[in-house]
């Protein structure tokens, strides 16, 4: 049966175990569980080391420190509604939007060491992403049974730091062709 609390679901925590190398790791949304080092959740009444929303949580971490992300969002903008308005928080268009999501993911990219590992849930296999330079490594699909939708979970590994396109390497790439 589904979970609110993802991790609980017996095969999701298995897929957990199994990829997690240790080291470093962070959920920038927490909630009850205490799987990574360092957590997050906007819910104050979570324990977490930091009640802050998602990405203000991942600007606090440094770059290429971290060995492992777990990645267990809202997954769609309804749900991010509703949890905004539950704490009595304005929804924005920001918050709502898939830019919402591709900016966490590119905080993602940027805090992850070259070989650390993300497992990112939802109810689609996007994962981080080839463009951010990971590779998806394995996919579990969770069937809920009835009416509930599956979730979907994608362990990917990033290969290399993103690498930066600025004005000079562009002019340079103009001499070249």
């Amino acid at each position: 049966m589904p979970n609110k609390h993802t991790f609980d679901i017996k095969p999701i925590r298995k897929l957990i175990d199994e990829i997690n190398p240790g080291g470093s790791s962070i959920d920038p949304f927490a909630n009850k569980q205490k799987i990574a080092t360092i957590t997050n959740d906007l819910d104050p009444q979570f324990k977490t080391d930091y009640n802050l929303e998602a990405l203000d949580f991942m600007k606090t971490v440094n770059t290429e420190v971290i060995d492992f992300v777990l990645f267990d969002p809202p997954y769609s903008p309804r749900q991010v509604s509703e949890v905004y308005k539950s704490f009595g928080k304005t929804v924005s268009m920001e918050t709502t939007q898939s830019s919402y999501w591709a900016i966490l993911k590119d905080e993602i990219q940027r805090v992850l060491k070259p070989g650390g590992k993300v497992i990112s849930f939802g109810w689609n296999s996007n994962g981080v992403g080839k463009t951010r330079g990971f590779r998806i490594d394995r996919i579990l699909i969770v069937a809920h049974g009835g009416n509930h939708n599956d979730t979907i979970c994608t362990v990917e590994t990033k290969l290399q730091s993103r690498l930066k396109r600025t004005k000079l390497s562009l002019c340079a790439e103009d001499e070249t062709k």
